[in-house]
């Protein structure tokens, strides 16, 4: 009878092939293979998402490198790459280890493999979108898993077509990804949640420095005196409106199969112009997708889907779930993120699309089926 550390050995080594095995296929398909460093430099990942990615990831130092980070995925390092000194178009792919802190998952691993594939191209980015989509869900296998698909674009798309403030804008496109956060904004902007007693009487003073010491925390009087004048700015504004509010909220509870979906939102930008591009790429990608042999019909959307995935997704979105596993992640996810290749390029960008499988997970579904 095999021991514990014999039967986990095993299990590793299934694993690490079937990542190989994966990757296999989307070199077939045209990727180079990198193999990005463990160690990832943590600034880079602290500039893109603040302090709480501390909270998701594994942070070490030294006195050679500085703060370093063990990668939580592949797609900010390929971007970086590929953005130093890649050509285009460009493919890659990738197979190893990533690491995750799950404070809230405390039943799902810290440490797994992901196989991934990755898209730079400007040539016709619904295509692109596509292409990942239908070659991840083709190397899945015959694995009965549901597919679900968003747009973080089109709900960025509403947010800047709403009548109110840049400041405001910019407070809700932030929290998109936080969507408690992003609600409690949303409801203070309408003036349907009331400001805090605190920062009411923070305002209501004439001089609200007056009795404070030279540096408070980590900012200093300056600073606090900005941030105080922006906090009037906004107490000035005008509530956001009711009709507004209503138009984000129909785009928020669009949850249908995806032709019904387009059509839903083709009716809501005829109230809300602001989004008729970015529903226009989604019926682009719609389309792309049916040439690729994808059943469209069936194919679920839900507007509001990938508000808690990578930040730094901003348009499709999709994600593979196992069926009456919920307590399992989602086995296969990716999106686009063109966003990412700007903050990451100094100046240049492109726009890029990429998607990561779980080895793991595929294999343990393929035993229990």
């Amino acid at each position: 009878m095999p021991d514990m550390a014999t039967k986990r050995t095993a299990v590793r080594t299934a694993i690490r092939d079937e990542a190989t095995r994966l990757r296999a296929l989307f070199e077939a398909a045209g990727a180079q293979v990198v193999d990005p460093p463990v160690l990832q430099p943590a600034d880079t990942l602290l500039d893109l998402y603040g302090e709480d990615i501390r909270a998701r990831a594994y942070v070490t130092s030294d006195a050679v490198r500085g703060e370093q980070m063990l990668r939580p995925d592949f797609t900010v390092p390929v971007v970086q790459m590929h953005m130093a000194h890649g050509a285009e178009p460009a493919r890659y792919t990738y197979a190893g280890e990533v690491f995750r802190r799950q404070e809230d998952f405390p039943d799902r691993a810290n440490e797994y493999f992901q196989t991934g594939y990755e898209v730079f191209d400007r040539t016709d980015p619904a295509a692109a979108d596509a292409e990942v989509f239908a070659l991840i869900r083709a190397a899945l296998g015959d694995v009965a898993l549901r597919a679900a698909t968003g747009d973080i674009g089109i709900l960025a798309a509403a947010v800047d077509g709403l009548d109110t403030t840049p400041v405001r804008k910019a407070a809700l496109r932030r929290h998109i990804w936080r969507p408690r956060r992003f609600r409690a904004l949303l409801d203070r902007y309408a003036g349907r949640a009331p400001v805090p007693e605190t920062r009411m009487a923070l305002l209501a003073s004439s001089d609200p420095l007056a009795d404070c010491a030279p540096f408070i925390g980590l900012r200093d009087r300056a600073e606090i005196a900005s941030r105080i004048a922006r906090l009037r700015d906004d107490a000035a504004a005008p509530p956001i409106s009711e009709n507004d509010v209503a138009l984000l909220d129909a785009i928020l509870n669009v949850r249908e199969t995806l032709p019904f979906a387009l059509e839903h939102l083709r009716d809501i930008s005829v109230d809300l112009p602001a989004i008729a591009s970015a529903v226009d790429r989604l019926e682009a990608r719609t389309t792309a997708l049916s040439a690729r042999g994808i059943d469209i019909e069936t194919l679920e959307f839900e507007a509001s889907y990938g508000r808690t995935s990578m930040e730094y997704y901003d348009g499709f979105v999709f994600g593979f779930y196992a069926e009456g596993r919920s307590d399992l992640p989602p086995v296969a996810t990716g999106g686009r993120y063109d966003a990412l290749t700007r903050v990451l390029g100094q100046g240049a960008e492109i726009p890029a699309v990429g998607g990561v499988i779980r080895p793991g997970l595929l294999l343990e579904l393929r035993a229990a089926s």
